[in-house]
């Protein structure tokens, strides 16, 4: 039975240096009043370019970010690495909407892919195709609005764009997620995922989508996707989330006078998580699973069902992911046992960064009992240290 407890194993990769700054850290972010504050005061600081860049990279982007380049976060890697923790490399640049930014995106989703090849450490890469493409393109496509000629030329680069990604993952053999995005543009990326995983998906699980279970309808849509999948005689790749997008995708249905489709309650999503992480594991040998999760007990109830169904922890179809900075006792504490875990590690400018470094601290304000566990667990540790 996995402990998420001991603190000792949580925060082995932290110095006593390390873990009073992430003291501090959870500490002002644990007041919504000051994360609310600090976000317009940030994004105006950095506009005007004043010289706050020095204490943003000394706090918070230390405690959540990698690096501004790949080559910066080799140390995060090679750390990760000896406490048998995989780096997922994230190339956390969001908002841009141009033919120029796109390809370099592309470029440098390349690059990942790249590193990982040539390193044990990085077993997954990830993109966003919002990265890759106009977000109201990709809601045309999903909404099956029919595109200009110009756009369908737009829209056949974005394919391509994905494919190469897709191809270059192959051909490295290291698997990719494709990440999940606000449900008025996931049509256009799952239909997207599920063409790569037709094409890739074959021998190995190469091509991963990601299903966010606070939407009512995606454990179906796992199911359907399985489906899909063994009638096309391929291996599906599932990253299972909760979400991202809550206040965003309520707000909007409100506003435009349709039903929701983020659950009712906390309870029903976790109900979804749950029974989405048993079919994958029902279903392992044609389903690679990847549980990206913050939540102790849903890390617990896989852990327990791969007992159950004699699925060994180093399995694999089977890994646990957790954001760098964030939830290292269920990380570390997994790894300890045997269990494949992979931590995201975003990277990039840290202008470009910053509306990343911001959500997470207004999730670490929003998620309820986040920062005070993560508080509660660095206190303990300083307790056992002495500090």
């Amino acid at each position: 039975m996995v402990s998420f407890d001991n603190t000792e194993i949580a925060f082995s990769g932290k110095s006593n240096k390390d873990l009073n700054r992430s003291y501090w850290l959870f500490k002002i972010i644990g007041s919504p009043t000051v994360v609310n504050i600090a976000k317009p005061l940030t994004t105006f600081a950095v506009k005007l370019r004043l010289p706050i860049k020095p204490i943003i990279k000394a706090t918070i982007f230390k405690q959540f970010v990698g690096g501004e380049t790949i080559t910066e976060c080799s140390k995060t890697i090679e750390q990760l690495g000896k406490y048998k923790i995989g780096t997922i490399l994230d190339y956390s640049v969001e908002g841009k909407e141009t033919e120029t930014d796109f390809d370099h995106c592309c470029t440098e989703t390349l690059e990942t892919i790249a590193s990982a090849k040539a390193d044990g450490n990085i077993p997954f890469c990830v993109f966003k195709v919002t990265g890759l493409a106009r977000f109201a393109l990709l809601e045309k496509i999903s909404t099956k609005t029919e595109l200009s000629n110009d756009e369908k030329t737009e829209w056949q680069k974005v394919v391509n764009r994905v494919d190469k990604i897709c191809k270059a993952a192959h051909d490295a053999q290291k698997p990719i997620f494709i990440d999940a995005e606000e449900s008025w543009i996931q049509q256009a990326i799952d239909d997207l995922a599920n063409n790569m995983m037709a094409s890739y998906n074959v021998q190995l699980p190469i091509v991963y989508n990601t299903y966010q279970l606070y939407r009512k309808d995606r454990l179906a849509y796992l199911q359907h996707s399985f489906d899909s999948a063994k009638s096309g005689n391929y291996l599906l790749g599932a990253k299972l989330v909760r979400g991202a997008y809550m206040e965003k995708e309520r707000k909007r249905a409100a506003e435009n006078n349709y039903p929701s489709p983020i659950q009712d309650t906390k309870q029903n999503s976790d109900n979804d998580y749950d029974k989405a992480l048993n079919f994958c594991i029902e279903n392992i040998a044609r389903i690679a699973v990847c549980a990206g999760t913050h939540n102790e007990k849903s890390s617990l109830q896989l852990t327990e069902l791969m007992q159950k169904k004699n699925v060994a922890p180093s399995h694999k179809h089977v890994y646990f992911s957790q954001l760098l900075g964030m939830s290292d006792h269920i990380s570390f504490n997994l790894a300890n046992a045997g269990y494949n875990v992979a931590k995201y590690v975003p990277y990039g400018p840290v202008r470009d960064v910053l509306p990343y470094l911001i959500r997470r601290a207004q999730e670490n304000t929003s998620v309820k009992g986040q920062t005070g566990r993560e508080l509660g667990l660095i206190i303990k540790e300083k307790k056992r240290r002495k500090l």
